[in-house]
């Protein structure tokens, strides 16, 4: 049985714990090897390998500093399918989406390759004679980043590529679930190139590893994606150390379809949506917002579709919906479905799990679809992070854009319509970071932000340009060579 350790310093190494816990195939109960359980003390050794590589690593010219990006992207494609194929095994989501997350990662590492060459800030003209202005990004210092389990290695290549392009160190936490994909993307570094003491790995658990990193002094920033309650309690507890955080939470994603929209087009936007990833992405499509002119023909459109989709293990090629990432997560998920039938809910089709033989041993639940559902039903406002959607019927867009932003989250929505006019009423109204027209709620681009409003996040973003935001200060600088003093706002009115 293979044993999944730390690795600090560019040192692969155990734990004084001396504990390990068991890693499981999602799609079977098979146990896939076995994964380190980190203390405190290991954090603190991450986190002062990482501030003494900074020190260096921040004198490093940026275009330099990318070059190990290059390398990264290099060996990311060339280890794709092998990448994919251990995401798949430890994860759960079919093989073809595996293999698109790793190209994600691919496409971050080329991108802010890029950067290093494009880092751009602004140099702008002095209100005072023989007088230079301008301002350039510096790097904020040791970057700790804690990373979900269901896009292991897309998330964690938002983080910790421009954090390190940036001049940045970086302490990693990724989710107890998937060290396999971790241990990989961290081989992937190490065999690039990249300076020792530049990207740490510590495994374990929030409560530990999570917990230390966030109090820790000498990180100077969280970059944290995960559930809502967690990122409060670490939005509060940094804050308090003017650490700053940059959080992608929860969503709570609408598809609107419209009267006049291509209900079959609809209908592969909504069941990639809702059913990609088995509905345990934060883009994923849990709300079908549909003209009540429309709403059964497209009912009778999604009912014939799923009864076409193909469960099992993901890395079947056939499969087209995997198993959830564990017990609990698929108890949650059959809790929700209780919740919605006693709020009244009509359940069109699922709501159950599957145990079917050749499946009895993984965590399958059928796709899940709820009808003339109400916008104030729980399962029509809380993340459930599973296999199921709800069809809230309304009468006009206005009521639908109404129904969109009735929720606490802002993080993806989308609408179908044939109307252009309509189209750019709803990227207008639509309360979200990120808006799709004539397409699913999921699918975002690297060069572009990703992330949302309201209880979504805290502002920042990962992914584009913006991303450097996050991991970098900005500096001004004044270069006075007139010879004598000058004083802004003073000498020159």
């Amino acid at each position: 049985m293979k044993r999944y350790l730390n690795f600090i310093n560019g040192e692969w190494c155990s734990s004084a714990s001396e504990k390990f816990a068991p890693i499981y195939n999602p799609a079977n109960g098979e146990v896939l090897g076995e994964v380190i359980q980190s203390t405190k003390e290991d954090v603190d050794l991450a986190v002062q390998a990482a501030k003494n590589a900074q020190k260096s690593w921040r004198l490093v010219p940026a275009p330099e500093r990318a070059d190990y990006l290059y390398k990264v992207a290099y060996l990311l494609k060339e280890r794709k399918e092998h990448i994919a194929q251990i995401l798949t095994s430890e994860m759960g989501k079919v093989i073809s989406e595996a293999r698109g997350e790793v190209q994600e990662a691919i496409d971050m590492a080329y991108y802010m390759a890029g950067e290093g060459r494009r880092m751009f800030g602004d140099t702008v003209p002095s209100e005072l004679r023989n007088k230079f202005a301008l301002s350039v990004r510096v790097p904020v210092g040791v970057a700790g980043l804690i990373t979900p389990w269901n896009f292991p290695i897309a998330i964690a290549s938002w983080k910790s590529l421009p954090a390190l392009v940036t001049g940045n160190a970086v302490v990693w936490k990724p989710a107890t679930e998937t060290p396999m994909v971790a241990y990989e993307f961290v081989r992937v570094y190490e065999e690039a190139g990249l300076p020792k003491g530049l990207i740490n790995l510590v495994n374990g658990s929030g409560s530990v590893v999570g917990n230390a990193m966030v109090d820790h002094p000498d990180i100077d920033l969280i970059s944290f994606t995960g559930s809502n309650e967690v990122g409060k309690e670490i939005n509060g507890r940094a804050g308090a150390l003017l650490k700053r955080t940059s959080l992608e939470m929860g969503g709570k994603n609408a598809v609107t379809v419209l009267e006049d929209a291509n209900l079959d087009l609809a209908v592969d936007g909504i069941l990639w949506g809702a059913f990609g990833t088995s509905g345990q992405r934060c883009t994923a499509t849990s709300r079908i917002i549909v003209h009540e002119s429309v709403k059964e023909a497209l009912e009778q459109k999604l009912l014939n579709r799923i009864g076409e989709l193909k469960l099992g293990n993901g890395l079947d090629e056939t499969v087209k919906v995997g198993p959830v990432i564990n017990r609990s997560s698929l108890e949650r998920i059959h809790e929700f479905v209780q919740i919605g039938k006693d709020e009244g809910a009509k359940l069109l089709t699922g709501g159950h799990y599957v145990t079917e033989e050749g499946l009895e041993f993984g965590n399958y639940y059928a796709p899940t679809i709820f009808t003339d559902v109400t916008p104030d039903m729980r399962i029509a406002q809380e993340e459930i992070f599973g296999p199921v959607a709800s069809i809230i019927p309304v009468k006009s867009l206005e009521e639908a854009v109404e129904v969109n932003n009735s929720v606490e989250f802002g993080l993806s929505s989308a609408i179908f319509t044939a109307d252009v006019n309509k189209a750019f009423q709803a990227m207008r109204d639509l309360d979200t970071g990120i808006v799709y027209i004539n397409a699913g709620t999921t699918g975002a681009e690297i060069h572009l932000p990703f992330g949302g409003t309201k209880g979504t996040g805290n502002g920042h973003r990962d992914s584009g340009v913006a991303s450097l935001d996050v991991y970098t200060e900005w500096k001004s600088i004044y270069i006075d060579y007139s010879g004598k003093l000058q004083r802004a706002q003073i000498d020159n009115y």
